[in-house]
């Protein structure tokens, strides 16, 4: 039977950031365009189903005092409501349409759709097609980890409706540590196991060594250079897990269940990428050259699955490049963004931006350094949470900020400010004399930048 055909001017893969806020600007001005979204529980892309919302929600419950299955239906009224505020946003324009349903290439300009309601299939024939299907878990190859019914990823263990009161993290990046700290304050016994030998290694290591201690502080156990073999379940209804330590000596260990948080992989396995001959790197991921273009004229690849760094606000700004490239407008390339911060939701916050010391003493900078203990501002006495320090790094030639980073109550909502300034090539000396609120966690910066 011969499939149904239809054609778009516009079609997008995924309901990620980038992809929706597409959708709905080309839709608003009057562009045909459909988006395609695998899974009904997906509208809205990852971050606020599966990932930043979700999860920042729990943190914030848990550092309420909430518990745990409390939080768990606050955490699921909170995507429910923006999952559907999502869907009505892209499917309500007029020029806009939503298809759930599996999409793979058969040609450079054709989608397969697979649709979800009824498995029924049509062919979409797009003048311009962009993917966005992010990104996903990566899972290991150990022994037993695929076979395992208590072991999750980072979306999945945020679907547990009862806390797991002893959890095991494989891996040592943000991620884990994200959860760590969140478990850890729901009342959970939380065990990371890191193979590295050297705790967040790309951080400076004062920063990394203060973090060790708060978290360790919390009772949450880290061990380096722990290298999992093999995990499996047990009788009693929880699950072991056998790594070698820095010595090479076997350890059993016994738990509720097991996180595994060991890094990202692209959302493309079954995109049928081949059929369209669009290039992929050595990790799968969509190969973009800096308009975000790939190797097939008529096809772009924006959000997580394009490679780049994996933040929904980078999703968002690979929208607005293609925007300017499609309506005119000077921000067209990725050589055009500026710096980013980014910001781990452990308590207390830890946001960064620019170069750390360390980067910064190898690119043959001379420096001038800053710390201010958090205990020292009055703000975060106010809040009851003196934890950690901030650090800033300044060119000792230029004045120019290279650097900072903030671990310290507030420190995701801080970081923006440092990043304007940095941004728009500010002195030092502008952001030490600016004048802030009172009493704010911001105004700590006319303390931070008096010590250079």
């Amino acid at each position: 039977m011969e499939k149904s055909k239809q054609h778009f001017e516009n079609l997008i893969i995924g309901f990620g950031k980038a992809g929706k806020t597409l959708a709905t600007y080309l839709a608003k001005h009057g562009k045909q365009v459909v988006l395609i979204e695998r899974s009904e529980k997906m509208y809205g892309g990852s971050c606020i189903n599966i990932a930043c919302i979700p999860s920042k929600s729990f943190i914030v419950n848990a550092e309420k005092g909430i518990p745990y299955e409390k939080a768990y239906e606050l955490k699921n009224e909170l995507t429910s409501f923006l999952r559907k505020k999502n869907f009505d946003n892209v499917a309500d324009l007029p020029d806009a349409r939503v298809i759930t349903g599996a999409a793979s290439f058969v040609s450079p300009d054709e989608v397969l759709v697979k649709q979800a309601a009824d498995n029924e299939e049509m062919i979409i024939q797009a003048d311009r097609i962009f993917i966005n299907t992010g990104s996903e878990p990566f899972i290991p190859l150990i022994a037993g980890i695929q076979s395992s019914k208590k072991v999750f990823t980072s979306a999945s263990l945020m679907e547990q409706s009862v806390l797991l009161r002893k959890l095991l993290i494989i891996g040592g990046g943000f991620i884990g540590l994200e959860f760590a700290d969140m478990y850890a304050k729901f009342g959970a016994e939380v065990t990371i196991l890191d193979h590295g030998e050297i705790f967040l290694p790309r951080e400076d290591r004062d920063i990394a060594e203060e973090i060790f201690k708060v978290l360790s502080g919390k009772k949450i156990n880290i061990i380096m250079q722990a290298s999992v073999q093999k995990i499996a379940d047990t009788p009693n209804g929880n699950v072991g897990i056998q790594y070698k330590n820095k010595d090479g000596h076997t350890i059993d260990l016994e738990a509720s269940a097991v996180l595994v948080a060991t890094g990202r992989k692209a959302s493309a396995e079954n995109l049928n990428l081949e059929a369209a001959g669009i290039q992929t790197d050595e990790r799968g991921f969509v190969q973009v050259d800096e308009f975000l273009k790939t190797n097939v004229p008529g096809i772009w690849a924006v959000g997580d699955i394009n490679g780049g760094p994996q933040f929904t606000y980078i999703s968002l700004d690979d929208f607005r490049i293609i925007r300017d490239q499609l309506f005119g407008g000077p921000y067209t390339t990725v050589s055009k963004r500026r710096l980013v911060a980014s910001s781990v939701f452990i308590t207390p916050q830890l946001a960064h931006i620019g170069m750390r010391e360390k980067e910064a003493l190898e690119k043959g900078y001379t420096v001038k350094i800053a710390k201010l203990p958090a205990a020292s501002i009055p703000r975060a006495r106010i809040l009851n949470n003196t934890t950690g320090f901030l650090k800033t790094v300044v060119d000792s030639k230029s004045n120019k900020i290279l650097g900072c980073t903030l671990y310290c109550v507030d420190a995701n909502e801080m970081i923006n400010t440092i990043q304007t300034a940095m941004n728009a090539g500010l002195d030092y000396q502008t952001v030490r004399d600016t004048i802030y609120t009172h009493p704010s966690m911001t105004e700590a910066f006319n303390d931070l930048y008096s010590l250079i």
